[in-house]
């Protein structure tokens, strides 16, 4: 009887052509990520993540390093991983409720900027290829795996992304399925450790883990295929309660990422305060009041967004990104939110306590939520002159639904650019998708991104 793992494996390797939409948003997706990795290089995380393998990165090091030098793939993907996740400014991918491309996009590009032979063209495949990978994983075990507290990132990231790696390293359908079974072995990541710099480095241990599992299926080695779904395996020891399996599992003609897509983030904060913010935002927009005209801010959000939130009262710039109460009264101040609302000296602004005082953050129930994927997010707003308004949103900006345009593209990768410091037309864009072209990653990546880049001992 073929396994869950071979069934996937078997997929991501038979779907050898994609729609011009497919590779669009998978080359904005990796553009994207890279821009967080640029903004990320000089957080706390990652450079404490460089340091404690100062030893290792050097000139001749195999792969590119965000934080300076280079280093070994998987020590790379560590650091970049890390990197890419902590700003909490990189895409959510729903399937997996996890940062999809946080763990894709560092894993793939240090394999990819480790040799001359591998194209832009090769690590969009193998970055489609991971991304159908965990959308199927999460298939069986989503929300419950979620709801449950683990980390979708750091357990079905690992996983599906050791699939994507696999892809890129032209590995067979056997040993895909082998380094996503080696994976399973390496999946971990609680969501208690939210506000904190254990967050982002789940990603970069799963970008870590995603690589070192396809070099271990390459050589030889493999585990049960059957890993999903038996006694003891993934489904019994992650699922939760309320999950379901993968006997329902089946494939579109259309990519994932046509069908469900990513939300590419436009607010630098954890995605469980996207949408109430959006929907303030809307109801501002259309009303005209301002910060200091409401009395009152009631929301509704899911459990699991509920749990992931839990600073009413942010000491540092890692907690604002889990406060609902910071982040909704910011972005009502200032029309949005950026980079620059989330430092140290930002994050514990007396003037925005008064307002955060304000706001309540209450929860879905159990039963509310059974049988839904999701359920919108509900904003209602108190003014002082006794108007009240009300709206929700179950989609995020960002979302295929309501997608960022080109101006709001631009507009983030310029916030991500100052934020290292460095000038907004420093590089473009279109310069930073040419890693997605048909020419050798490593040379496009020494070619536009050694500037950014150049060796620092840490």
């Amino acid at each position: 009887m073929t396994t869950v793992l071979e069934k996937i494996a078997r997929q991501v390797i038979a779907r050898t052509s994609f729609s011009a939409i497919a590779i669009e948003r998978a080359e904005d997706a990796i553009v994207d990520t890279i821009g967080c990795m640029i903004a990320g290089r000089n957080d706390a995380a990652p450079r404490s993540v460089a340091a404690a393998f100062r030893d290792e990165i050097n000139e001749i090091g195999a792969s590119l390093v965000f934080t300076g030098g280079r280093a070994s793939r998987s020590i790379a993907a560590l650091i970049n991983g890390t990197a890419a996740h902590c700003l909490d400014f990189d895409d959510n991918f729903h399937p997996a409720r996890a940062h999809a491309s946080a763990v894709l996009v560092p894993a793939l590009l240090s394999v990819a900027t480790s040799s001359d032979e591998f194209s832009g063209h090769m690590m969009v495949r193998a970055y489609l290829a991971g991304l159908e990978a965990q959308g199927s994983i999460g298939f069986g075990v989503i929300p419950s795996h979620y709801n449950r507290g683990w980390h979708g990132t750091s357990t079905i990231g690992c996983v599906g992304a050791a699939a994507g790696v696999a892809v890129l390293l032209g590995l067979d359908e056997a040993k895909i399925a082998n380094a996503m079974s080696l994976a399973t072995s390496m999946a971990s990541g609680p969501k208690g450790q939210f506000g904190t710099g254990a967050k982002p480095f789940h990603a970069g241990i799963a970008a870590r883990n995603a690589i070192e599992a396809a070099l271990l299926a390459r050589s030889g080695l493999g585990g049960r295929l059957d890993i999903l779904e038996r006694s003891q395996g993934f489904l019994d020891l992650f699922g939760g309660n309320e999950a379901t399996g993968w006997a329902d599992l089946t494939w579109n003609e259309e990519h994932i990422i046509e069908t469900r897509g990513l939300v590419t983030k436009l607010h630098p904060c954890c995605a469980s305060t996207h949408r109430a913010i959006d929907a303030a935002l809307d109801l501002q927009k259309k009303y005209g009041f301002s910060l200091d005209d409401i009395e009152r801010i009631d929301t509704k959000v899911g459990r699991s967004a509920f749990d992931n939130l839990p600073y009413d009262d942010p000491t540092d710039e890692m907690q604002a990104r889990f406060s609902m109460h910071y982040c909704l009264a910011v972005a009502l101040s200032g029309g949005g939110l950026s980079l620059r609302d989330f430092t140290p000296q930002a994050a514990t602004r007396q003037s925005f306590r008064a307002h955060m005082a304000k706001i309540s953050i209450t929860s879905y129930s159990a039963e509310e939520e059974r049988g839904f994927e999701r359920l919108p997010h509900q904003v209602h707003i108190s003014l002082m002159d006794g108007r009240r308004f009300s709206t929700e949103r179950l989609h995020a900006n960002g979302s295929i639904v309501a997608p960022l345009n080109g101006g709001q593209k631009l507009a983030k990768l310029e916030d991500c650019l100052r934020w290292a410091g460095h000038s907004r037309a420093l590089i473009t864009h279109s310069e930073l998708k040419a890693i997605c072209s048909e020419k050798s990653v490593r040379t496009v990546c020494d070619d536009t991104l050694q500037q950014f880049f150049c060796l620092s001992r840490i």
